[in-house]
């Protein structure tokens, strides 16, 4: 039983107000992370049962994507109870214990919240549609009449964000067509309108109940999305900062500014994450300011290819753009919509963008995973906070899946050409041989049959089970970590300062503090290593005292 009651904070975490600043966060993708009753999908005593596992890695808090109740049309982030928990994933219960359970091994917990849209089948969006156009239950939502004598063209022309149109339109109670509703993603997911009264208040309101309950943050989904111009205006050939009829509006700053005096009035920093995709450094700086959000995700570095040009470029961007407003970068290589590191490094175009994801693109594995060990020690040498994707410590690599298994809308919706998100959320092997790989247990009362995971895992990740790998000191785990250990016991990583070295223009030399250095070799040759008096960890084994090609080496030098 948990050792204090959920919602509390442990004195020792609240005597540490600035820990977001430095912390290692893992990301937990519920659904696939361990199932604790054998239905072959995972749960929150999946997680809690794990709760060692994550100590032992060395992680400060859990970021868990939407666990609410949803008719998963869009992996969860379409939510029709903000206040309940998915009944596959277990009760409200079982969020809390969790909760308290992971703040007696000083693990923290963010939960994710999706702000700009709700579930069609939500209770709000249900009774906006029988109450019929005009009525105070649309004014929560975007319902308009469409353009045409008959109302037949959508309002606007807007793009969805998983491609296709953004507005369907409504059939009245005598089967005549209806009004248009907007939904900048699946139609399963309409948009709130906030400038409504409701919208607003609803939403601190989810913030409360949570923070009462004892998660130390939140993560809000599509962040710069929320205001939309209400007259419509379809998006102009060039857009002025601030003029996206839907995207990073000045007026979104109002809400995170309301957020903020919810979080800072609880015990212990609650921090507000933000995903906010703003290409313009001084508008995403913007969200960052001392009375909105703590942090936000840095997209740019996590899309780079691996290329040291392009990466000290993203580095020296992400730092000059928070060094205004004070606050830490983030730093991360994956997440559930991202192909995994080990895949996408060993690929010829090791950026990445959704829009070039494409079935049958050949990949190195052996090259991926090489590049994917040395940016793993990259990232946790960068000043800042560190995200970490559940099964990237494990070296996983993307898994192409069979068309007859995805359920991702980026799949439908691309026309069936893009495979979409399921590859890099394929449940996680934990032991055995043959799968579910101890994802889930024998199935209760059975004849020592195993359910099948939602999403099938491919027989070689025998060799990437935790079991595997947890005494083997050349696998990622063991890597993972042992960089963890050491980035929390130097005190010169995490948040502060980054000094560039001279260094061959293939390599990133700097140093952090007075000293650690980080050299990473992303040429083609051996390289020599700057004068250091040991080496705390090397990505792959030197070579006649020289860091080979695809590698990173941290090492200590007298101060």
């Amino acid at each position: 039983m948990p050792l204090t009651e959920p919602g509390t904070v442990p004195p020792t975490l609240v005597k540490d107000p600035l820990w977001w600043r430095s912390a290692v966060i893992y990301q937990v993708y519920v659904r696939s992370f361990a199932d604790s009753d054998g239905d072959g999908t995972g749960d929150l005593r999946g997680v809690r049962s794990r709760l060692g596992y994550l100590k032992e890695l060395g992680v400060d808090a859990l970021w868990f994507n939407p666990w609410y109740p949803s008719p998963l049309a869009d992996g969860g982030y379409d939510v029709s109870d903000y206040r309940d928990i998915h009944p596959t994933f277990g009760t409200l219960e079982d969020a809390e214990l969790l909760i308290t359970e992971a703040l007696e091994l000083g693990i923290r917990t963010i939960i994710d919240i999706v702000p700009n849209h709700l579930s069609s089948e939500h209770p709000w969006f249900r009774a906006a549609l029988a109450a019929g156009p005009g009525s105070p239950e649309r004014g929560r939502f975007w319902f308009h009449p469409g353009k045409g004598p008959n109302g037949d063209e959508m309002p606007t022309s807007w793009i969805s964000n998983f491609q296709g149109d953004t507005w369907t339109r409504t059939v009245n109670p005598d089967g005549t067509p209806g009004e248009w509703y907007l939904h900048l993603f699946t139609p399963e997911q309409p948009d709130l309108n906030w400038n409504h009264p409701d919208v607003r208040r609803e939403h601190e309101d989810i913030l409360r109940f949570w923070f009462d309950r004892g998660v130390a943050g939140v993560r809000i989904d599509s962040a710069g999305l929320l205001i939309k111009d209400p007259a419509l205006p379809e998006v102009p050939a060039e857009v002025p900062p601030g003029g996206h009829p839907t995207e990073d509006r000045d007026e979104v700053h109002d809400v995170y500014r309301s957020w903020r005096r919810i979080a800072d009035s609880y015990e212990g920093t609650r921090v507000l994450v933000g995903e906010v995709w703003v290409p313009d450094a001084q508008r995403f700086a913007a969200y960052l300011r001392p009375d909105e959000m703590h942090t936000a995700f840095n997209f740019d570095f996590m899309s780079r290819p691996w290329d040291a040009a392009e990466l000290r470029a993203s580095i020296d961007l992400m730092l000059a753009a928070h060094a205004p407003v004070g606050a830490p970068s983030t730093w991360v290589l994956s997440n559930h919509d991202v192909t995994r590191p080990v895949t996408r490094y060993g690929r010829e175009d090791s950026s990445f963008a959704f829009a070039r994801k494409r079935f049958g693109t050949p990949t190195d594995l052996d090259l991926g995973r090489r590049r994917a060990r040395a940016a793993a020690l990259l990232t946790a040498a960068l000043p800042g906070s560190l995200y970490l994707y559940q099964g990237d410590e494990l070296g996983l690599p993307e898994v192409e899946l069979p068309r007859e298994v995805l359920e991702d809308p980026m799949h439908f919706r691309s026309g069936g050409v893009d495979p979409g998100r399921d590859g890099c959320r394929v449940p996680l092997p934990w032991r055995g041989v043959a799968a579910p790989f101890g994802f889930s247990p024998e199935v209760p009362g059975g004849d020592g049959t195993v359910a099948a995971p939602w999403l099938p895992q491919p027989a070689e990740w025998a060799a990437l089970t935790v079991q595997a790998q947890e005494s083997d000191p050349a696998s990622m785990l063991w890597l993972y970590r042992q960089a963890l250990r050491i980035r929390r016991r130097e005190g010169s990583l995490g948040d502060g300062t980054l000094t560039w070295l001279p260094s061959d223009p293939t390599a990133l030399v700097f140093q952090r503090g007075d000293d650690v250095v980080n050299v990473t070799n992303l040429g083609t040759a051996p390289m020599a290593l700057p004068d250091h008096d040991r080496i705390l960890l090397s990505s792959t084994p030197l070579v006649g005292g020289m860091l080979p090609p695809d590698s990173t080496a941290w090492l200590h030098r007298p101060a």
